[in-house]
């Protein structure tokens, strides 16, 4: 297989030119006029001096028409050669590239791409590879990258968990004791010197070895009180020949991105980070060194102690989500150091208020002086939309409110331009008028709307009896056995399923022939659940794109795109809505489906909605208002839902939470805030359902255990919850002694990974549910929802489940 570093591409001149699936970003949007942007085209090794600082942290890697995902699904299934799938990343990498330095950008990062994710490349970097994937030296492939990331059919793949407050996933890595680190993986340089081929000077991005250590894990059997830092002096050494390469190829500058320090770290882990950079001094000598930081205020301690290095030559930090760090520099920010400031978001799509930010940088420059100030994106890019150019749908005004990717690398070209002196007026000018229309455009508010969130802080909305009680009232109407088993609410999305959507919505095909093509398909999931004998049916959702943008679109205030797409994770993308306005429910959106469904069968049909945390976690939510103030908007509408399906006679409707915690905030300080609210939202939707509705929810990809007490004050009657990718480690919070006395159903078995687990492999990890938890409220379910996986592979790994849990079943009554 290829080599993840990509050995050695062929010669410019034989790769594709640039695929007319791939043209270069757009530089123009409604709100950035092409005028703005430099052409002048670049000769191989002549790189453009440029007079503004300009700076982008990270860039979408998927490509503006996810070509990147196209490709790596291709490879995966056998399709195409890695040939096909390196050449469709170089054109990706390579028409980034273009588009910042044809901008005018100044620091182009590079190394940002990753076929799968940046924490996997850096594990790979350091050849940190666990030992059930049989690597043991050498330039590390694709065989043994993508099984990390993936599986394989002997191993599982490693944990995958939100990165910070995102939407993405990283895959953590699994440290212990035992780990021999190597430089395993040359793509920091191999992507440099492709860079460098085509005339562009770039800024080698490595995350950073603190905040590597620090979001990885220990591995299976080691003590889970390892401590991960004490790595700390074993892969410095691997940093140190990274950085001797990117030095002997023509690096200049370096970037190590440091997102850990905007969390509540302690004094000695300071330290640690403190000694990490004066530990590599000497390999730093003769590089520019940037320390990016993102997602929040760096904390004073932290602050201090990043501002005492004396090998770095500039400082990135967040000032659009991180307002307090603005105070911080004010006070002190170390003389002839560079200020890289994140004044453009990198983690929303609304256009940047220029004149605001331009104000930003000038009270930085009365601070550091106008010359070491960088102008820079709060964040990396890859949180937002790739490219607005290709939104031929959405309407005029809507669209003057926007910037995807490619138009943001325009913004901080045009304040850094501003900034220098050269400001475009009327650039400026057309910039206020749009952000004045959004201001007082009537779509944007509703009266009524605002008068209901008012009222709902009269209440905390809470169900009037205790779960105990409820949980007997529904198993005498439900009648189930012990440890029922589910889903969690997909099935397969087939290409002939996505095919009908799409033609119903182009209106090729009749309403008609539509609701009987969706139809046909619940009758084959429901048959196939009777055939395997699962306890709780779900429809499959075949009437579904996304789990949000479902909703979204039957729901007023939202907005869609054809080619937003977002990296969630690997190939997976979604497509956020964007929440523009106040929001209503029109009409139900899922009664008629869920009516349908339930018809076909004599078990429990759970009707299956999106909870309105999620909707508004992934989604691109309005920046003029508090965030719980669109989320409650959210609930009162799923509450007018919810309400509709009981009368309908669905006696158990999930409410799917799976971004709950994604958006708890960084800062320790500011996280019950959020959690009262969250959590008040969520019970806002079924607080008046009868004891005798089963509300479920679910939760996904990330560290609950934290957060637990705030699980149980949602009051779900039926939790289900991913577990067996991240090891079993949400089991560890039972061990500890928290009681949980509602319905709990931990995954068995991750749904990401083409693997099958076997019968006996899922019993085991009931008996470990068991040894924590009262099989009266044990349910057996899968991990997540089963879209991403075909027919076969759900088949097989549903009967194994269902065999489990009858075989413990048969044990439990024995016993």
């Amino acid at each position: 297989m290829g080599q993840l570093a990509l050995q050695r591409l062929p010669p410019l001149a034989s790769l594709p030119r640039r695929p007319p699936s791939l043209p270069p970003p757009s530089s123009a949007s409604s709100s950035l006029p092409c005028a703005t942007v430099s052409r002048r085209p670049l000769r191989p090794g002549f790189y453009v001096a440029r007079a503004m600082s300009s700076h982008i942290v990270g860039y979408p890697r998927i490509g503006p028409k996810r070509e990147l995902k196209f490709a790596l699904e291709s490879f995966w299934d056998g399709k195409t050669s890695v040939d096909d799938l390196q050449n469709v990343a170089a054109n990706v990498r390579k028409s980034i590239w273009k588009h910042m330095a044809d901008t005018g950008i100044k620091y182009i990062p590079s190394n940002t791409f990753s076929y799968y994710d940046q924490m996997l490349d850096t594990t790979a970097m350091l050849g940190a590879v666990p030992p059930r994937y049989g690597w043991e030296s050498g330039e590390i492939g694709f065989d043994i990258y993508f099984s990390m990331a993936r599986g394989n059919a002997s191993a599982h793949a490693m944990e995958m968990t939100k990165w910070f407050d995102t939407n993405y996933h990283y895959i953590v890595p699994e440290l212990g004791p035992d780990v021999k680190f190597s430089y395993a993986s040359h793509k920091a340089v191999v992507e440099f010197k492709e860079a460098k081929a085509l005339g562009i000077d770039t800024v080698p991005v490595l995350i950073g070895p603190m905040t590597y250590l620090l979001l990885s894990k220990p591995a299976k059997g080691v003590d889970k009180s390892f401590c991960l830092l004490s790595l700390i002096d074993r892969i410095l050494p691997v940093y140190k020949e990274v950085l001797a390469d990117l030095k002997s190829a023509g690096a200049r500058w370096i970037q190590f991105d440091e997102p850990i320090l905007v969390m509540d770290l302690d004094t000695s882990q300071l330290q640690a980070f403190s000694d990490a950079y004066s530990y590599m001094e000497s390999s730093l000598a003769g590089l520019n060194v940037l320390i990016a930081t993102y997602f929040a205020d760096v904390p004073a301690e932290a602050y201090k102690t990043l501002m005492s290095l004396k090998c770095v030559t500039g400082f990135g930090f967040d000032l659009v989500r991180g307002l307090e760090t603005l105070d911080l520099i004010k006070m002190n920010f170390p003389r002839g150091k560079l200020l890289f400031a994140g004044v453009v978001d990198g983690r929303n799509i609304w256009a940047n208020d220029l004149s605001a930010s331009l104000k930003t940088l000038q009270t930085l420059e009365d601070i550091v002086g106008k010359e070491k100030v960088v102008v820079s994106t709060s964040c990396s890019l890859l949180h937002t939309a790739v490219d607005l150019v290709n939104e031929i749908k959405l309407d005029k005004e809507l669209k003057s409110w926007l910037a995807f990717a490619a138009q943001k690398v325009v913004e901080v070209n045009a304040l850094a331009k501003s900034f220098s002196g050269a400001k475009d007026e009327a650039l400026f000018s057309s910039n206020s008028m749009r952000q004045a229309s959004r201001r007082s455009s009537p779509r944007v508010t509703n009266a009524a709307v605002q008068q209901d969130v008012a009222a709902l802080k009269k209440s905390d909305h809470h169900r009037s009896t205790e779960v105990s009680v409820r949980l007997q009232a529904q198993q005498k109407k439900l009648n189930l056995p012990a440890l029922p088993t589910t889903t969690i609410g997909s099935f397969p999305q087939t290409t002939d399923l996505r095919r009908i959507r799409r033609e119903f919505k182009a209106k090729k095909i009749s309403e008609v022939d539509y609701v009987q093509t969706i139809k046909e398909e619940y009758e084959k999931v429901v048959k196939l659940q009777e055939e395997l004998g699962i306890d709780v049916f779900v429809h499959g959702e075949a009437e579904r794109n996304d789990m949000v943008e479902f909703f979204g679109e039957q729901l007023s205030g939202f907005a869609f795109t054809s080619n937003g797409w977002v990296q969630s994770y690997g190939s997976r993308c979604v497509k956020p809505p964007i929440i523009y306005g106040d929001i209503t429910r029109p009409k139900a959106m899922t009664v008629f489906w869920s009516s349908m469904a339930q018809k076909m069968t004599q078990r429990p049909m759970k009707g299956m909605l999106t909870g309105p945390v999620t909707i508004l976690n992934w989604s691109f939510v309005r920046n003029d208002q508090p965030r719980h103030e669109t989320c409650f908007q959210i609930a009162l509408a799923i509450k007018d839902e919810v309400e509709d399906l009981e009368k309908a006679g669905v006696t158990v409707i999930q409410i799917d939470e799976a971004a709950l915690r994604e958006g708890l905030p960084l800062r320790k300080s500011e996280q019950k805030f959020y959690l009262d609210w969250a959590v008040h939202a969520f019970r806002i939707t079924n607080c008046g359902v009868q004891d005798t509705t089963q509300i479920h929810t679910h939760m996904c990809y990330s560290n609950f255990n934290d957060i637990i007490h705030s699980i149980i004050d949602m009051d779900a009657d039926v939790i289900t919850i991913e577990n067996s990718r991240s090891d079993e480690k949400l089991l560890s919070v039972f061990h500890e002694g928290v009681k949980y006395g509602a319905g709990i159903g931990p995954g068995v078995y991750d749904i990401h990974s083409p693997r099958i687990p076997s019968t006996e492999e899922i019993a085991e990890r009931i008996n470990k549910m068991l040894a924590v938890l009262d099989s009266k409220v044990l349910w057996v379910n899968p991990d997540c929802g089963l879209k991403t996986r075909n027919y076969s592979e759900v088949k097989s790994a549903l009967s194994n489940m269902v065999a489990a849990a009858k075989l413990i079943r048969s044990q439990l009554n024995k016993s």
